[in-house]
């Protein structure tokens, strides 16, 4: 029987797009890892931060916690108890099918959007708590999500007291902090991060330590930068 014009074309499987992708090495990353494995992300073990992902996603009067601190203690609380009540088998499970249907995160465009930097980020949390990790290949179509993405950075960087700019090689760069009134020691010259987006997103993050990153600029604006914390 021949096949109708276009017929195969319609029976190939969809390729996933960046961030279904993202979210399969991440899951895969954290069975790989173990529930006692350590991570990058503020002390958590692979079993924290895999049931992070699941009530991130599957509670929705948990994420106001994660963007509000007068109610991250109750995030952290549900955080918490996830995290000793479920099996970690369970949880990296639960996580790799995606959130359930009732999730804000299950309608269409919220995954791309909310969870890019979320999982590319999450992901290297595990890779880079090892001694031996080296930075991983991503493909053009992440790299180009995560720059749109970066932006979050505003809202991280929003107390530091020094003009930030954000510099790919090839030379796309993006204001992220305007340095306010230069904190007590009055306007600091501006510092610009050079890197590969996502070392950029990494450092935006408070990653600081793990991101390949070159800063730029006078010497007492870089100081003041590289001591001020921040994360996300």
């Amino acid at each position: 029987m021949s096949t109708p014009a276009g017929g195969a074309a319609r029976s190939r499987p969809a390729v996933p797009g960046p961030v279904r992708r993202e979210r399969a090495l991440l899951a895969a990353a954290l069975a790989a890892a173990g529930p006692g494995a350590a991570t990058r992300c503020a002390g958590w073990s692979a079993r924290d931060l895999a049931a992070h992902l699941v009530v991130r996603e599957s509670r929705p009067d948990v994420p106001p916690g994660m963007l509000v601190p007068p109610l991250a203690f109750y995030s952290e609380r549900v955080r918490r108890r996830t995290a000793r009540s479920a099996a970690f088998d369970g949880l990296v499970e639960r996580f790799r099918r995606g959130p359930p249907k009732f999730s804000p995160y299950a309608l269409p465009g919220v995954d791309k959007n909310a969870n890019a930097v979320e999982f590319f980020v999450h992901h290297e949390d595990i890779l880079r708590a090892r001694s031996d990790w080296e930075p991983r290949d991503t493909s053009r179509e992440l790299e180009e999500l995560l720059w749109r993405r970066i932006r979050i950075a505003r809202f991280v960087l929003r107390k530091v007291h020094v003009e930030v700019t954000l510099v790919q090689p090839d030379g796309r760069s993006l204001r992220v902090s305007g340095g306010g009134r230069g904190g007590r020691g009055g306007p600091r010259g501006p510092v610009r991060v050079h890197g590969p987006v996502g070392e950029l997103v990494l450092w935006a993050t408070g990653r600081r330590d793990v991101a390949r990153v070159r800063l730029t600029g006078p010497t007492d604006s870089v100081k003041t930068l590289t001591e001020t914390g921040w994360s996300l």
